[in-house]
């Protein structure tokens, strides 16, 4: 799986946080140390699914567009990882004669999927405001 989910639940996090107010991508990327690019492209699927709201201009930057109590980490992964689980490489030849070469991968793309199924509906068990809420208690 790719940093992106990570980094999507770290902004978000962050906006709860600043409850209210917003934050440049520049600010957002020095909180989760990485670059402000990176954060425009993620904060760029989070607001298509109305996760944030942006402003344009000297004065802008990010805020949440829904409560924080409703983000379930599913969502997020829904919207930036979703397919993570399933490795870019296929193995096996689907025309060769043997079963295991012609069959494995077909079985694996089931267990993938299942796999990711069972992980997404995990992830709904938590919000952004319970990530938080534990991150305060953690202090």
């Amino acid at each position: 799986m790719n940093s992106n989910f990570t980094i999507a639940v770290h902004s978000l996090v962050y906006l709860a946080y600043l409850s209210g107010h917003m934050a440049s991508s520049e600010a957002i990327a020095h909180n989760v140390a990485t670059n402000p690019a990176r954060i425009r492209k993620v904060m760029s699927a989070l607001r298509n699914e109305g996760f944030v709201k942006t402003k344009e201009g000297v004065r802008g930057g990010y805020m949440l567009g829904e409560d924080p109590g409703k983000i379930t980490l599913g969502h997020v992964y829904e919207a930036i990882a979703r397919g993570a689980l399933q490795p870019g490489w296929q193995t096996g030849n689907p025309e060769c004669g043997c079963p295991v070469s012609s069959n494995t991968q077909t079985v694996m793309d089931h267990i993938f999927k299942e796999a990711e199924e069972s992980y997404t509906s995990f992830l709904h068990q938590f919000t952004v405001a319970a990530v938080l809420l534990k991150i305060k208690a953690d202090k």
